[in-house]
């Protein structure tokens, strides 16, 4: 694989760590400045919605830029983002903070995806979008819980300091590794960009991320009182166990974009099955010790493993002259089924049906996204046979 790949790796880690370690400080940042878990939950929830805002929005406004200048000036909003956030006063401030880094990830996601299936040959793209993704799944691997063991031994302020640290690296990165290209080709009309968004099967497809992704993060956000709470964990074993959970992000991810190369349909479907299966059997998993470390793998691994099916799904779809906005869109609906899965997490607690309650709930949202694969590749198959 070209080494400019690895150079958006390594940009994926680092708005991986920003995006992810929030959900190992909750009880950190609630008890300092002084909110509840469910209002520190929404931290996660406001991410996810500056990404899906800002996805379309810096999409459209950075589309004459080439590339590369487009990455690093993604990379400079992020690393900015993470600054106010170690120094903000109080939840107000941090919440701000958060959305300002958001606005950066969906740009930075479908520009970069665009970039690295430029790189190889068309056998090989939905690897190559995997190994972009791998910034992700080590971030959760390595940044978060070491996030969260930083946020625990020296403060939850000390994580923003590190992960502003890593995004200023990850610029410097950028800034070597990935070649300046040619200046930016004259982009289509506003209106045909905008058209690929009609289409149905797109539609469909962007559908299909939000409620995959919906379900995981109902359980993912709230995965330190899950630990703590259910498991009997103390919160000191919290970040090995996300190191776990990591573990599986890394294998589903690759996983998953091994798979999506040899049967695009097949790995989409199946995907979606497996996530929904795990995540029934979490919900008695999670209380017992074992059952949770092993739910936790299997969890990160289904997660992961949808994330190249999803992707290149849409972009399969939309092609030609709006691909780049449907790229950073199916993103955005990644980050706004994260927003929707911390949102439902918080309130299966607020009202009252506990912790246990969560992952059973949530597993119905990959459920819905299954019947949605199951309609497009439906209809994918009667526009086949009626041109055949």
């Amino acid at each position: 694989m070209p080494l400019a790949l690895y150079a958006l790796t390594v940009g994926a880690f680092g708005i991986g760590v920003t995006e992810f370690v929030i959900m190992g400080l909750l009880m950190q940042v609630s008890a300092d400045l002084g909110v509840s878990i469910p209002t520190a939950g929404w931290l996660m929830t406001g991410y996810a919605l500056g990404v899906f805002v800002g996805a379309p929005i810096l999409t459209l406004a950075t589309r004459r830029l080439p590339p590369k200048t487009t990455l690093l000036a993604l990379m400079a909003i992020f690393t900015l983002g993470n600054l106010v956030a170690a120094l903000a006063p109080n939840f107000g401030v941090l919440m701000g903070a958060r959305i300002i880094t958001a606005l950066a990830h969906g740009t930075f996601f479908g520009v970069g995806s665009l970039v690295a299936v430029s790189l190889v040959p068309p056998e090989r793209k939905a690897s190559a979008i995997a190994i972009m993704f791998t910034g992700l799944t080590l971030a959760t691997l390595l940044g978060v819980p070491f996030g969260a063991w930083l946020g625990l031994a020296f403060g939850w302020r000390s994580t923003f300091w590190a992960v502003t640290a890593i995004g200023a690296m990850a610029l410097v990165v950028l800034a070597l590794l990935v070649p300046k290209g040619e200046k930016a080709a004259q982009p289509a009309a506003l209106k045909e960009e905008f058209a690929v968004l009609a289409r149905p099967q797109v539609q469909l497809g962007l559908a299909m991320t939000v409620l995959g992704f919906g379900g995981v993060f109902a359980v993912f956000t709230y995965i330190q009182p899950i630990l703590t709470e259910l498991a009997g964990f103390s919160k000191a074993a919290v970040s090995p166990i996300l190191l776990v959970f990591g573990a599986g992000l890394v294998a589903g991810n690759l996983l998953g974009g091994r798979w999506a190369d040899k049967a695009l349909n097949t790995a989409l479907a199946g995907s979606i099955a497996i996530l929904t299966v795990v995540m029934l059997a979490a919900g008695w998993a999670f209380h017992d010790k074992v059952g949770a470390v092993l739910a936790a793998f299997l969890l990160g691994a289904a997660a992961f493993a949808t994330v190249a099916p999803l992707q290149m799904r849409v972009l399969s779809q939309a092609g030609g002259a709006g691909q780049g906005l449907a790229s950073s869109l199916n993103i955005a609906a990644f980050n706004l089924g994260n927003a929707i899965g911390a949102a439902l997490g918080g309130a299966v607690i607020a009202h009252g049906l506990g912790l246990s309650a969560i992952a059973p709930i949530a597993a119905l949202v990959p459920l819905g996204a299954l019947v949605l694969a199951g309609v497009s590749l439906g209809l994918e198959r009667k526009t086949r046979l009626a041109t055949a």
